[in-house]
């Protein structure tokens, strides 16, 4: 497949190319109740070539090889164009070359595992919840990705790399006949089968919140001081700040690049937060991204203070910052762009009960339920909390949605636990495209004078 793949860049007359084929491999099962709706299994591969002359960038994807000179054609062309038509040249920062075959080490490969036993596991996952009373409905599935990559450029690297991701995620019904409420829940991974076995605890841990939250309060509605769990501190982490962090969302926004400089204080000292996609065995590792550069840890904030960006090699010049490696596509159809890989609030000092103890008076907020971003402002619905008296948990309440803005939240986190935990899956992230491999996460966090919504 190298040789097929220089032997297209070849033919491109440009001051640089790249081409990435890749062989996409999808499995999706799905039960809706004790219904099974869904049973699907495919496989497709295809072609993106992009093109750098004369200061203009272009992109083409495609699905057969025999259409590679169309694709040059159309390349070359629409990258004249476009340098007709910018003010500035697009320039690419100087990256390593690297000619490297990576396969990760994986605890049972799904693909060697029958489709039989994948639907037989999803199966008994669903019974759990569907054996009790007041459990109306299910809906879970089994979702299985893997991408198979190569990578070539006119620089001289080549590289061959696999993305292996497998979960179950799904969303349990309760009704007493009069409510409903769900709750939803995710497990996975991107180091092999074993993250999907062995969960039946999960699914009668989730069974036994959401029928709880029949009886459960609905929160009323003021300001708090809270504890966000590190699901939720995570979706923050990830949905209100990592985003500011993507050089391409800033960079023609002239006061969020204010704002967002480097250098600037933007949270309490007590903050540090970093993205790192070479961690082994979580949901969004990998080890190139698919502009065939290097992942690497970047740290975006430390101790309150903005210190690095995200970047392709396209912003990484036009920032003149150090590239970072986060460039991904959702598969051989697109282009990459800037993703977050493993993106988390750093561990902090304190224990949960020592939070709990800080707190005092509040709420403890749980799990992601939904919500929105807008500019610098955020609105966040949770699955279910419970109140904090006296520095003891008490109550289950419901119906809670957390609003506020990014930067005086940041302000606000007036501590943060030693209890750092990974999303494993059943998230990812919709920017532009799908990334599945998204991960975020977080310890439990105090913030201080959270708006919170409720009766």
């Amino acid at each position: 497949m190298f040789e097929d793949l220089k032997a297209i860049i070849s033919r491109v007359e440009a001051d640089y190319a790249d081409i990435r084929y890749e062989i996409k491999k999808e499995i999706k099962i799905v039960f809706n109740g004790k219904e099974l709706t869904t049973v699907t299994s495919d496989s497709t591969d295809g072609y993106v070539l992009r093109v750098l002359k004369n200061g203009g960038f272009s992109s083409v994807s495609f699905t057969k090889e025999k259409d590679a000179d169309i694709a040059i054609e159309n390349a070359i062309n629409n990258a004249l164009l476009i340098s007709e038509n910018i003010e500035k040249p697009v320039r690419f920062a100087e990256a390593e070359i690297v000619k490297d075959t990576f396969k990760p080490e994986l605890d049972e490969d799904p693909r060697d595992m029958a489709l039989s036993e994948k639907l037989e596991l999803l199966k008994e996952y669903n019974n759990i919840p569907l054996n009790h009373k007041n459990i109306v409905t299910t809906n879970i599935s089994y979702n299985e990705l893997i991408r198979e990559k190569y990578f070539v450029n006119t620089e001289g690297s080549k590289i061959r790399e696999d993305l292996v991701t497998n979960g179950i995620r799904g969303l349990i019904t309760s009704s007493d006949g009069t409510i409903f409420q769900n709750v939803g829940f995710g497990f996975g991974g991107s180091d092999g089968f074993h993250t999907v076995r062995n969960q039946d605890g999960v699914l009668e841990n989730k069974t036994s919140i959401v029928l709880k939250l029949l009886k459960a309060k609905p929160v009323e509605g003021r300001g708090y001081n809270v504890i966000l769990n590190p699901a939720l501190a995570g979706v923050f982490t990830h949905e209100a700040f990592g985003h500011f962090s993507e050089a391409d969302l800033i960079e023609d926004n002239p006061s969020m690049r204010v704002k967002m400089k480097i250098g600037a204080k933007l949270g309490n000292d007590v903050v540090n937060i970093i993205d790192n996609p070479t961690m082994p065995n979580q949901l969004g590792f990998y080890k190139y991204d698919d502009e065939g550069v290097r992942a690497r840890p970047t740290q975006l904030m430390k101790n309150g203070v903005l210190v690095g960006r995200l970047h392709s090699r396209r912003t990484a010049a036009a920032f003149n910052e150090p590239l970072s490696g986060h460039c991904i596509a959702e598969d051989y159809r697109y282009a990459p762009i800037i993703r977050m890989g493993n993106i988390f609030i750093e561990a902090g000092s304190k224990s949960f009960e020592n939070l709990i103890s800080e707190l005092e008076e509040g709420l403890y907020i749980l799990n992601l339920n939904g919500g929105q971003t807008s500019g610098e402002n955020f609105t966040f619905g949770a699955q279910y909390g419970y109140l904090v008296q006296r520095g003891k948990i008490t109550e289950m309440v419901r119906d809670i949605n957390i609003s506020g803005n990014l930067y005086k939240t940041l302000e606000n986190i007036s501590a943060v636990g030693n209890d750092l935990e990974l999303f494993k899956f059943g998230g990812g992230c919709g920017k532009g495209q799908t990334n599945i491999r998204s991960c975020h996460g977080a310890p439990h966090i105090l913030i201080d004078n959270v708006v919170v919504g409720g009766k």
